[in-house]
């Protein structure tokens, strides 16, 4: 089972992720011009997820997308989180 990351290791997350305030997942609202961007977006990231075989929990309206990112299997933030938040961030 992958490793729960510690607060301290929390302290510095890629771009503008955030803690939730239950401390089990990191979240970024992400904001487009329009359903089309939103959509394509979303792709890029469903790619990259499954490449790493990591899914992230979104939701999208119009032309803004949630993601929350939490390894199930360990109850919170693992490194694996981090790494496709990094990745994420470089869209």
């Amino acid at each position: 089972m992958p490793k729960l990351l510690d607060k301290t290791e929390l302290k510095t997350l890629p771009g503008k992720w955030v803690l939730a305030e239950d401390g089990k997942s990191i979240r970024q609202s992400f904001k487009f011009k329009d359903f089309t961007e939103a959509f394509a977006f979303m792709t890029r990231i469903a790619l990259l997820a499954e490449k790493a075989d990591h899914h992230p929990d979104w939701s999208n309206v119009y032309n803004q997308v949630e993601i929350s990112l939490s390894t199930h299997e360990a109850g919170g933030v693992t490194a694996r989180d981090i790494v496709l938040a990094e990745a994420i961030s470089k869209f």
